[in-house]
């Protein structure tokens, strides 16, 4: 089987979105099945003003359906809302074909964080998006109830995994004073950064991600140690020489990052919202409350090996089936429109 995946969020972007693209479509590899990505890389692009990581595609009429006609795809994912998203998007309804898509990231909340746009506009914006597909995945069951009560249909599961190979524990790796108080994300407004790094709290904070944010936060937390982007071995490393994971965003869908902490050993302190609550449930593998404060010292008492072993359970493997169990296939093989045909040609 070859699958098209149409996103927006491709490297360098390091985000989750990234994350559960790639590694989803690893899995899919284990299993047979072919991911191919059309992505921001394959047309000229321009990048998003305070985020020069992300890029806008220009795609120009014509360039998804060669690239569809050409790749011979069994079904075909739209990721994204971006251009790419949107492009892909458009081919398959003019066409007729099915396809799927997937709500990763609230958009109308971070959008109003930005500018005063009613949130009531973004989401019918994003309600007639994701209605033309075949499906919408959503990562969460409360999410799946918070956009079936604001019209979205079609509503289907699709969980995350974590590599527990990478993320796993380690001898630290941090000479810093302990406790260590980890938080690994991007550095926007949205993650809401800040009500981690102005808590109390003994030891030394550490955050590791870049974004718009850094350079603020950095002036106004001195005594807080800035990592950077980190990834791969490097990062599961910092995971595991932390001792509390805190997670302070107010907004995220799902948080993977959560799942590497505790891969890692490494307790979980949150808010009680979606996407923490989620993720971890019932489990005694955190502690969510509304005083981060008292939730991050409440998290130094949980054993590590507990943390680990609820994190053994959720694997990419797993994520990766629920994801194929809602692809819609292609209803017919795609060919070039004569006109695109002759252009080719020429």
């Amino acid at each position: 089987m070859r699958l098209l995946v149409a996103t927006d969020a491709a490297p360098p972007q390091v985000n989750g979105v990234v994350r559960s693209l790639e590694q989803t479509a690893a899995a899919l590899a284990r299993i047979g099945v072919e991911t191919v990505f059309l992505a921001p890389d394959r047309f000229p692009a321009v990048p998003l003003p305070s985020y020069p990581e992300i890029r806008l595609a220009l795609v120009r009429p014509g360039q998804v359906a060669r690239i569809v006609a050409a790749g011979r795809f069994d079904a075909i994912h739209v990721a994204t809302e971006g251009p790419v998203g949107l492009a892909a998007r458009r081919f398959c309804l003019r066409e007729g074909l099915a396809f799927t898509t997937s709500y990763h990231t609230r958009f109308p909340e971070y959008l109003r964080a930005r500018a005063p746009i009613p949130l009531s506009w973004s989401h019918a914006w994003l309600r007639r998006f994701h209605n033309a597909g075949a499906a919408t995945m959503v990562s969460t069951e409360s999410l799946r109830t918070e956009l079936a009560g604001r019209g979205f249909r079609r509503l289907k599961l699709w969980t995350r995994g974590v590599d527990t190979e990478l993320f796993r524990p380690r001898p630290p790796a941090l000479d810093l004073p302990r406790p260590i108080f980890l938080s690994v994300g991007r550095l926007a407004v949205e993650k809401n950064l800040a009500a981690f790094l102005r808590l109390d709290l003994p030891g030394t904070k550490v955050v590791v991600g870049d974004g718009p944010q850094r350079a603020g936060l950095e002036a106004a937390f001195p005594d807080a140690v800035f990592l950077g982007i980190r990834t791969g071995a490097e990062l599961a490393a910092i995971y595991a020489s932390a001792d509390v994971f805190v997670f302070p965003s107010l907004t995220d869908t799902y948080g993977i990052v959560l799942l590497e902490a505790l891969a890692s050993g490494l307790p979980v302190a949150a808010f009680p919202v979606s996407g923490p609550k989620d993720v971890v449930g019932g489990a005694p593998v955190a502690a969510l409350g509304p005083d981060l404060r008292e939730a991050a010292l409440a998290a130094l008492a949980i054993p590590r090996e507990r943390c680990r072993a609820f994190a053994l359970a959720r694997s990419w493997e797993r994520s990766a089936r629920e994801f194929l169990a809602h692809v819609a296939p292609l209803s017919r093989p795609v060919s070039l429109p004569p006109r695109l045909v002759l252009r080719s040609a020429g």
